[in-house]
């Protein structure tokens, strides 16, 4: 049997207290939520039991956040940690990061907000410890980038691995440039994002630097998921001629679904190929074949039902979830499922489903 994650609540106001924890009851994992109004008295409660999780206000009296996360740091370096305040200071931010702090994150206020909030800690408490980026433990760079992009963060990341450097610069959670060595725009980034460990630093923002990137970071994101992929295909293919056997996965060359993945607002991109022997290209999604055959199914269902209706061809579907909107349409001799952005509206993400789907043509 799993044993449930345990959280540790640490806010001198007794009113956010109650309240943070009965936010974060709602988390799928459902934690079992342990709560303290000073820092002292948290730091005894990490003396008598472990803790997977350490939530801490900063502005604290006697021992205030920073000190209790200094400790912690040192007497407890497994335990995640997240600062939870409603001081957004960009020099302090930096300070709270170079601590090993997991995620810095403002008081959530709406419930888009709460949302983001509870799926990044649903995150951290899944994540098992494994090598990763220090200064955000246990985190890869997709993570990193991710969670500064949708707090629309603006600030540069500075990057070593062992003898190699590179830097991110984000403005307002958009990725405008990279460096490493003799690399700078996206090659940089996509060099970066290579990287499986390192040392993750938080520097502050540089407002005034030239923008070399102008494509939106899940596209960026896709791209390097993409590069991975066929990397793992290669050394796949070369492992299986060495012993003969046929080559498996869909890993392979670049195909016409990469520019659709530029695509601002996109997810993943799914391209279906009509027959008996279900053939699919994907790009974005780690296990795409639920989506493969949830995306079949639906089709069918809706084509099935049209035809009863006479309500002719099937144009094209949207779906709205809580955590993405997905869109499906048949183009040419391929049906696709895209998946967008939560915060894309119907009509944007019909709009750009039509240039999408145009850029194919091309």
């Amino acid at each position: 049997m799993r044993t449930r994650p345990k959280i540790l609540l640490v806010d001198d106001d007794q009113d956010l207290l109650d309240l943070y924890q009965e936010i974060l009851s709602q988390l799928p994992s459902q934690p079992e939520i342990s709560t303290s109004v000073t820092g002292a008295r948290a730091m005894a409660m990490l003396e008598v039991e472990p803790f997977t999780l350490l939530v801490c206000d900063l502005n604290m009296p006697k021992m205030d956040g920073l000190q209790v996360l200094s400790i912690v740091r040192r007497k407890y370096p497994e335990l995640r940690t997240v600062v939870l305040t409603s001081v957004m200071d960009e020099q302090f931010r930096s300070r709270v990061y170079s601590l090993g702090v997991d995620l810095f994150w403002q008081k959530p206020g709406s419930g888009e907000e709460i949302k983001q909030f509870l799926d990044c800690i649903e995150s951290l408490l899944g994540r098992e410890a494994q090598s990763g980026f220090r200064g955000v433990q246990s985190k890869s760079l997709v993570d990193i980038i991710q969670l500064e992009c949708i707090s629309h963060n603006s600030l540069v990341l500075k990057i070593t691995n062992g003898t190699l450097t590179g830097r991110i610069w984000l403005h307002n959670g958009e990725v405008i440039d990279a460096a490493t060595a003799e690399l700078a725009g996206e090659p940089a980034f996509h060099k970066i994002l290579s990287w499986r460990s390192g040392n993750f630093e938080s520097l502050p923002a540089e407002p005034d630097h030239a923008r070399t990137i102008y494509n939106s970071y899940q596209g960026l994101l896709l791209e390097t998921a993409q590069a991975q992929d066929e990397a793992q295909g290669q050394s796949n293919l070369a492992a299986n001629a060495k012993t003969n056997a046929a080559p498996s996965g869909e890993t392979g060359p670049p195909t016409p679904l990469t520019p659709l993945c530029r695509f601002e607002g996109v997810e993943f991109v799914l391209a279906l190929k009509p027959g008996t022997e279900k053939a699919f290209e994907s790009r974005g999604l780690e296990n795409p074949q639920p989506m493969a055959d949830w995306s079949r199914q639906s089709l069918e269902l809706y084509r099935s039902l049209g035809e009863r209706m006479k309500a002719g061809p099937l144009q094209q579907l949207e779906c709205r979830g809580p955590q993405r909107h997905l869109a499906l349409a048949q183009h040419q001799e391929l049906d696709f499922c895209i998946g967008w952005e939560h915060e894309m509206s119907t009509e944007k993400i019909r709009e750009a489903m039509k240039k999408a789907l145009a850029l194919w043509v091309s």
